[in-house]
């Protein structure tokens, strides 16, 4: 009975004393919750986010006082599967915000649940602009898709000297469509002509129908923004045609799983890409390189720098909200101004859509190698 007691009067002191270590653990963290692809199609996406976000968290683990604790959930690279790690992260974590996903259909699985609960959604890397149109809490670290296709384009006219484009592009993903759609018509107004477009689907190993097409049309360059798995086939099998135009792509390809698949294939593959290293210029910038490739052994790369600055942005919009009121949350996000993130300097624009500026990479070598970076 005493012993009953003891144990009573320890809980009370916990509610009472959260930030003393070991008691009231319910007070003494702040959940954050991620939701990303770590097995499936696009696991390599969720792989990279999350090991950012690891980086980050040992750069910056607590906000208010208190540790931070990040509840990651697998979406199996599935959009039921995304929908369903949301409604456990709202309902039974009683997470502050949420980090995800990867991808922009996932995303848009995800995102109306976060919203009915008033509660902030971060994704590192969902460039399609529906993600977050008409959402007042669902907010991203990356650039939008009118931009990476503008750009995009302006550099197959520009750089590249295209006046022809064939486009390959894979009808299963709103990402790929989307850029697609973007990119054909900023080639066009800048004076281009697409001469072929032809659709593949996620998971497609065999492109010689499109590649026929390619043939056929003659164009100066392929678009293919598509993701990384397919765009190493489809240069492989281009490049075994005798197929030699250079071949763009989109942000989606630029993972090392291309390089291993495509090889020699995706050498002068170029990207619109979100990070490089070679063009960091924060302070935070360059201690997250050296944390992240002494933790990890191999070098920093966009889709981890940006779970990072996913992770940063949700951080910092706690601290300045001073709260772990979502409304607060959300509004703090809002304002985020110049902020020094790992990819650049952030600042947050209409619908939760950050103003920052684009790299262009390219394969050299068999490695990821800046080529240049481009301003809003």
């Amino acid at each position: 009975m005493r012993g009953r007691k003891i144990l009573a009067v320890v809980a009370l002191l916990g509610v009472a004393l959260g930030g003393i270590p070991g008691l009231g653990s319910a007070q003494e963290v702040i959940k954050i919750g991620a939701y990303l692809p770590m097995t499936g199609g696009v696991a390599a996406y969720g792989d990279m986010e999350w090991s950012g976000i690891q980086v980050a968290k040992e750069m910056e683990p607590q906000v208010l006082g208190k540790k931070i604790e990040v509840v990651l959930v697998d979406t199996k690279s599935d959009k039921i599967e995304a929908a369903n790690a949301m409604s456990l992260l709202v309902e039974k974590e009683k997470v502050v915000g949420i980090l995800g996903e990867a991808i922009s259909g996932n995303s848009m699985a995800g995102n109306p649940i976060s919203e009915a609960a008033k509660i902030p959604t971060v994704s590192p890397t969902a460039t399609n602009p529906l993600v977050n149109q008409g959402k007042k809490y669902a907010f991203r670290a990356c650039f939008i898709d009118p931009f990476q296709g503008q750009v995009a384009a302006r550099f197959a006219r520009n750089e590249l000297k295209a006046q022809t484009a064939a486009l390959i592009i894979d009808q299963a993903q709103d990402y790929c469509v989307g850029l697609a759609n973007y990119f054909e018509k900023e080639f066009e107004k800048q004076g281009g002509k697409i001469v072929s477009k032809t659709y593949i689907q996620t998971g497609d190993q065999d492109f010689s129908a499109q590649l026929s097409a390619v043939q056929a049309s003659k164009p100066d360059i392929i678009y293919a923004p598509n993701y990384y798995t397919e765009d190493a086939l489809l240069a492989k099998q281009a490049r075994d045609l005798g197929i030699k135009n250079p071949i763009l792509t989109g942000d989606g390809a630029q993972d090392e799983t291309l390089i291993k698949v495509g090889g020699a294939a995706v050498e002068n593959m170029y990207f619109t890409g979100h990070f490089h290293k070679q063009a960091a210029s924060t302070e935070r910038a360059k201690e997250y390189i050296k944390r992240y490739e002494e933790k990890f052994k191999k070098e920093a790369g966009a889709f981890d720098a940006l779970g990072a600055d996913a992770y940063f942005l949700l951080v910092d919009a706690i601290k300045r909200a001073g709260s772990t009121d979502g409304t607060k949350i959300r509004d703090a996000l809002a304002a985020t101004k110049d902020f020094r993130a790992v990819s650049g300097t952030i600042t947050m624009g209409d619908e939760g859509n950050p103003v920052k500026s684009m790299v262009i990479n390219k394969v050299e070598g068999g490695k990821f190698v800046y080529v240049t970076t481009v301003n809003p």
